[in-house]
This record gives C-alpha cells, structure tokens and sequence, in this order.
C-alpha cells in the first residue's frame, strides 16, 4: 500500500511551505489585480487626453500598509473638471475601466489562461498563484458591483457614482447591467473553478483544500467586501457588513464541506 507522501507535491507535505507560499502568492495576486484595475483608469485618461502620463500614478508615501495592501494608491485622475467641462461620459469611461478593462479583461482572463498553462506544465506553485489571481479579479468586481454600486452620490472620486452619472444611469441600471456578469462569475467560480483547482493542487490533503476554501471565501467577501465599509454612504456600508459578517461565514461554510470529500486519488492511497 502507498502512502500520501510517495505521491505529494511539496506544498501538500509541509505546512510551512503550502504557508509561506499562500501568505506569499495572495499579496502578489491582489498587487497584479490592483496594478492592473488603476493602470487602466490611467491609461483610458490617457487615451482620452485627459493625463500626460499613463504611468503617473499617485504613489503615494511608502509604509507597510502601501507596500502589502497598496492603500493610498491611486489612479491620479481628477473626474471633477471632466465633468465640468462637458465630458461626463468620458470621465464614466475612466472610472469604469478599472474594473472592466484591469479585472475583468486582463487580470481575470490572464488568470485563467496562466492556470491552463500551469497545470498543463504541472506546476502547483504558479498553478496556485493563478487561482489567487482570479480570486483577486472577481473581489475587484464584487466591491464595486453590488457592494459600492448605491453610494451616496456626493463624491465624484466614487468609481460607480462617477459612472452612474457620466451615463446618466441609476443605480439600478448598473447593477442589471454589471451584475448579472458578477454573479455568473462568483457562480463559476464556485460551482467550476475553486473545485477543480483545489482537487487538483492537493489531491491528497483534505485539510489544505479546507484551508483554501475558507481562506478565498473570507478574502473574497471580507476583504472585497468590505470595500463600502467606510466609503460609499450607508447602503455600501450595509452591503459590506452584510458581506463580511453574513456572507462570508456562510460561503467559508459550505465551501470547505466540500472540500472535505476524499478525491479519487486519496481513496487509492487508502486502499
């Protein structure tokens, strides 16, 4: 009779690396999806003529919190004087290109085809990397549509807002319109994507594939989701509370009983 470890890859036999690996590859993930949500708002003004350098970032101050989270970085767009000068759509074009343009049409789609092509090469470490990639990409959209969709509508720096009004759209009109890809994609992801992924990174530990589950839960819907936490009026902040302590729990839940089903390849080694 075999034994697991005769078949495991590293990051299914050591809890140190399969950590240090996680830690590592979740914060590089959420930076690629986050560089390429505000490089498209930048590039889109550039393209529109409405910045001289589509590289000109706000930076911001370097601290600990910039260089794991990225928070105070920014597109460095100002919507105010497009829209005062006549240009609302433009600036709604802006604002809308981080999440259409940065998450959806590159971040997720590099995502899966990376995956493709790692597994296809066999490799669990970037394998890995890609599906934080794509769990990146999907919290980007779920923290705009539907958790920062109905703003208080008093600040233009409000991605959604800025949207709603350069198209002249409700709230309501944004969530049909972007909310029903959002919800096909969370769909997909953990009807298709999380099961297969995880069955086949840790095909022999049951416990790694828990671990992930509750882990892309809780980052998907406390993290992401607590985007409208203090930003975006009372029914973003509703939303995120509603995420965090609702959602997440529940989807951290259901995922991981899942995961604890015995693969193929775990009842071979048993017998």
């Amino acid at each position: 009779m075999s034994t697991p470890d005769e078949h495991a890859s590293l990051i299914e036999r050591s809890w140190l690396a399969f950590t240090g690996l996680t830690l590592l590859e979740l914060w590089a993930a959420h930076a690629c999806a986050f560089f390429a949500h505000e490089y498209a708002h930048s590039f889109t003004a550039w393209i529109l003529g409405w910045k001289a350098n589509p590289l000109g970032l706000n930076y911001a101050r370097p601290t600990l919190t910039v260089f794991l989270l990225q928070l105070g970085i920014d597109q460095n767009v100002d919507e105010i004087p497009i829209f005062a000068k006549g240009f609302g759509v433009q600036a709604g074009m802006i604002c809308l290109a981080g999440a259409l343009i940065g998450n959806a049409l590159i971040s997720y789609s590099a995502s899966r085809w990376g995956n493709r092509i790692a597994r296809v090469r066999d490799s669990r470490g970037w394998t890995m990397f890609f599906y934080w990639a794509c769990v990146a990409s999907i919290g980007n959209f779920i923290d705009y549509v539907p958790i920062r969709t109905f703003t208080d509508g008093t600040d233009l720096y409000q991605d959604m807002f800025a949207v709603e009004r350069g198209f002249n759209w409700s709230p309501w009109t944004l969530l049909f319109v972007f909310g029903i890809p959002t919800a096909f994609a969370l769909g997909y992801f953990f009807l298709r994507i999380e099961p297969e992924t995880l069955r086949w990174l840790f095909p022999h530990s049951a416990a790694r594939r828990v671990v992930m589950a509750v882990l892309t839960a809780f980052v998907l819907f406390d993290f992401y989701g607590a985007a409208g936490w203090a930003d975006g009026g009372p029914i973003a902040h509703q939303m995120s509370v509603t995420s965090v302590c609702v959602i997440a729990p529940i989807a951290a839940f259901i995922s991981a009983g899942f995961k604890r089903k015995p693969t193929r390849s775990e009842v071979t080694v048993a017998t």
